[in-house]
């Protein structure tokens, strides 16, 4: 299996990037009005905590220390009524930014999906499936969890820590100031830290896009892996990338779990200065002891929301990683869908030219640079033909149906459809006109109607007469539950041939005009191709068809036969004359067949 060159992911060092985040809060404006809600709860839960030590501090000074126990049951009781109110107002601030951010997480995954679905086929070749993956689930739970659990609490923590501020200076202006002593080397600290996590953050992150495109070529290789007994090795490769993913994340935990101390430690210095002080200025009787409680229950929530602020840092870090990424792919370019001028088949049904279907003038292509595929490729497609592309494998054939169907633009000439460039039609309504049939046909998990169909409600009609017509009725209507019944992811339940039968079932209930076969029968047995050929003979009546083929035996009825050879047409006639002529095609045709006698 093939290791290298797996996409690893990049990640920015920002805890925070406004272009991003404007961005993002397009998707969460159609909640803003639940939003809203959620933020005028979260001054309301400021003022449930910042009260409870005032609180104590009252029944303290006025009700235990001068021993008037009488005292005690009115703020006793209103201490219990603020913890539920905050129990309260936290579980609908919690609910809602969940349910928020669940909302959120499934518009932006609908988006980002929708725009896959039209990013060209070049992109889905130059990247890597795990990394594609990794945007629509982890990329996109990072976000989930921003919200959730960053940027909305960060406003309620910045609202706690102003509220505390405000109360202890209000309170003892000289313990605040001993409290915010500590502050400076804990910043520092803290900052000291995160650029240490921000590089180990950024390891996990490629390390995780690497095992997620592993799995990915291997789950979607599986056959080849155990078909030569790789199991052992592609599991040790496997633990081999687990084992580093692990290793990643370690660092992060160390340098998190010695900022939660050092955050601890911090707090606990400035209680015990605030407790020696304190008690100083007691026994002097320069403040109370309620006044001291209150304090130290202020400490220790001032450093709370800090302890929260300096975790969220990493949340915020990884979501802008997660939006940075995400938005790359949906700034993609999507396949071109110009408006026309005019609609296929005007020119023909106008009487003003009887354009050919199909046009390929002098078309050029290639891959990669220097490396041509194609090179003033030229053939004709008349309404009612069929033409059968063959050549050697890498010739040039397969390209030609990728073209056609603009999954790669040209890099010279141009390709007609009802002598109209089919750059200047809307890809809708370019595929609608033809139907390609793969060597590999692709099986959904569904029904095999659905299979057939693919959910459109024109297909769903011609279903059964599409199966029958090209002889997939006859093991269909053997299935437990006939066309209801449920197929496995990649049909794995379907014998090859019976995978391909359906796909040429799918075929004819979209009612092409233009029927693309490409090396479709490579893969089905002898009986089922028997079957196939006969269903396709009644199949391509009144359409035109493009047939690329291997085996030159399912093409000697073709109207036409046109071979590559390394990019161009070197020649074009019907099998006999090709035969006669002792060219390629007769080589071709004496590499699979006995000539002798001919």
């Amino acid at each position: 299996m093939h290791h290298g060159g797996l996409h690893e992911d990049a990640i920015a060092g920002k805890a925070y990037d406004g272009r991003l985040l404007a961005r993002f809060l397009r998707y969460v404006a159609p909640y803003r009005l639940k939003v809203g809600g959620i933020l005028l709860i979260l001054p309301l839960v400021a003022i449930c905590r910042l009260a409870q030590p005032l609180i104590l501090k009252y029944a303290i000074d006025h009700a235990i220390t001068p021993g008037r126990l009488d005292l005690l049951t009115g703020p006793a009781l209103f201490f219990l009524f603020l913890l539920a109110l905050e129990s309260l107002l936290g579980w609908l601030e919690v609910y809602g930014l969940q349910s928020v951010g669940q909302r959120v997480m499934g518009d932006l995954r609908t988006t980002l999906f929708s725009h896959l679905l039209r990013l060209p086929t070049a992109w889905f070749d130059r990247t890597a499936t795990g990394a594609t993956v990794t945007r629509l689930t982890s990329d996109v739970e990072a976000l989930g969890e921003m919200f959730a659990a960053g940027i909305i609490t960060i406003i309620g923590d910045l609202l706690l820590l102003a509220g505390i501020i405000a109360a202890m200076l209000w309170m003892a202006p000289v313990l605040s100031l001993i409290t915010f002593a500590v502050l400076p080397p804990l910043v520092l600290v803290a900052w000291l830290f995160r650029r240490n996590m921000r590089q180990a953050f950024r390891e996990v992150r490629a390390r995780l896009g690497r095992m997620n495109g592993h799995l990915a070529e291997v789950i979607g290789g599986m056959a080849v892996v155990q078909s030569f007994g790789r199991e052992q090795d592609e599991a040790r490769r496997f633990s081999e990338l687990n084992a580093a993913h692990r290793d990643a994340n370690l660092p992060v935990i160390t340098w998190d779990a010695s900022l939660y101390a050092i955050v601890e430690m911090f707090s606990s210095l400035a209680i015990a200065l605030i407790i020696w002080h304190g008690g100083s200025q007691i026994l002097q009787g320069a403040l109370t002891f309620g006044t001291l409680v209150a304090f130290i229950q202020y400490i220790e929530k001032f450093f709370g929301p800090i302890r929260d602020l300096s975790a969220k840092y990493g949340v915020m870090q990884g979501a802008m990683a997660a939006l940075e990424r995400i938005f790359a792919v949906l700034d993609e370019k999507t396949e071109h869908a110009v408006a026309p001028a005019a609609r296929p088949g005007d020119l023909v049904e106008s009487g003003v030219v009887a354009a050919p279907l199909i046009q390929f003038n002098n078309v050029s292509f290639c891959y990669r640079s220097g490396e041509p595929t194609l090179v003033n490729f030229s053939i004709t497609l008349h309404r009612g033909e069929r033409v059968a592309l063959v050549g050697e494998s890498g010739g040039g054939k397969t390209t030609v149906v990728r073209l056609l169907g603009r999954h790669y633009e040209v890099d010279g000439g141009s390709i007609l459809l009802d002598g109209i460039d089919i750059r200047q039609l809307p890809l809708e309504l370019l595929r609608q006109r033809m139907a390609v049939v793969l060597q590999d046909p692709a099986i959904f998990a569904g029904s095999v109607a659905f299979n057939i169909s693919l959910g459109d409600q024109a297909a769903q009609q011609r279903v059964v007469q599409a199966a029958k017509l090209v002889g997939a009725d006859r093991f269909i209507e053997r299935l437990t539950d006939g066309y209801q019944t449920e197929l496995s992811e990649r049909g794995s339940n379907l014998s090859v041939g019976e995978r391909q039968l359906i796909s040429f079932a799918r075929a004819v209930a979209f009612d092409p005009e233009l029927l693309v076969l490409d090396e479709a029968t490579a893969s089905v047995d002898s009986a089922s191709e028997e079957l196939i050929q006969e269903g396709v003979h009644r199949l391509l009546v009144g359409r035109t068809a493009l047939i690329i083929a291997h085996r030159l035996s399912t093409v000697r009825d073709a109207d036409r036969i046109v071979v590559i050879r390394q990019g161009r047409v070197v020649e074009d006639g019907r099998h006999e004359e090709l035969l006669a002529l002792g060219g390629e095609y007769a080589r071709l045709y004496c590499l699979q067949f006995d000539c002798e006698g001919r």
